[in-house]
């Protein structure tokens, strides 16, 4: 068990695996998103309505479609910082601007992007239909799309751990107090465990819903905020699918 204070530097050597329950839906927010930024819910106003999050739960083709490291950060990046054409996007990720275009046509192929308004024909701007991907595993072809997403996941968010890392000693006083990475070993039953993450992930939720959406100008001293949820059975200590009776 490691609980790492708030004010301490993360510890990144192992680096958490997000396994989704068969029998529940399982919040997959695909920002860099798949790696999320979520502003702090205090953004939020006083008494002002919680607002309607727009999700997409895409069947078993096109979740195999987004399970590809660049998809997930075109998506993501599309998510955070709103629309973009293939060239600015291609300049941000290193890439060339036709492999960014193929990649991005087939997000647009699976519904997750579209294109947007834009007074230059010559080059197209894409953007984000939604602001979290949502999905239910069913069945055996559910299972084998889910842990290809997982795996390529996997890859930006632990990118992403090890960059936030690099940058914590030269972040403000003030957000490093808001940065942690943390795991807890906790003994529980399948029943409890979901309750558990049902929990976090409703906590998670009401939070984004009270902050303003990404892809537009936020208020000051707001920024997007990353909150990665893994959850698991400690590895090693349940038999596989084909062992079960």
């Amino acid at each position: 068990m490691t609980t790492v204070p708030p004010s301490t530097p993360p510890a990144l050597e192992h680096p958490p695996i997000a396994l989704e329950h068969p029998d529940r839906e399982a919040a997959a927010h695909v920002e860099s998103g798949a790696i999320s930024g979520r502003p702090d819910a205090s953004a939020r106003s006083e008494g002002a309505p919680a607002r309607a999050i727009r999700q997409v739960s895409p069947d078993v083709t096109s979740l195999k479609a987004l399970a590809h490291p660049v998809r997930l950060r075109l998506l993501g990046l599309l998510r955070i910082d709103g629309p973009a054409t293939a060239t600015q996007l291609a300049e941000r990720l290193g890439l060339n601007s036709g492999a960014t275009s193929y990649h991005l046509r087939q997000l647009a192929q699976h519904g997750y992007i579209e294109e947007a308004a834009s007074a230059n024909r010559r080059d197209r701007l894409w953007q984000a239909r939604h602001e979290l991907t949502t999905f239910e595993e069913t069945g055996e072809a559910g299972a084998e799309a889910t842990a290809a997403f997982v795996q390529a996941a996997l890859v930006l968010q632990t990118d992403m751990m090890r960059q936030a890392a690099a940058e914590l000693a030269d972040l403000p006083a003030v957000w490093r107090a808001a940065c942690t990475a943390s795991d807890m070993v906790i003994p529980l039953t399948p029943a409890a465990a979901t309750a558990l993450v049902q929990k976090l992930e409703a906590l998670l939720t009401e939070a984004m819903q009270a902050a303003p959406p990404l892809g537009q100008p936020l208020p000051a001293d707001t920024v997007p905020f990353t909150l990665m949820l893994h959850a698991f059975p400690f590895p090693g200590r349940l038999p596989h699918r084909d062992a079960e009776a």
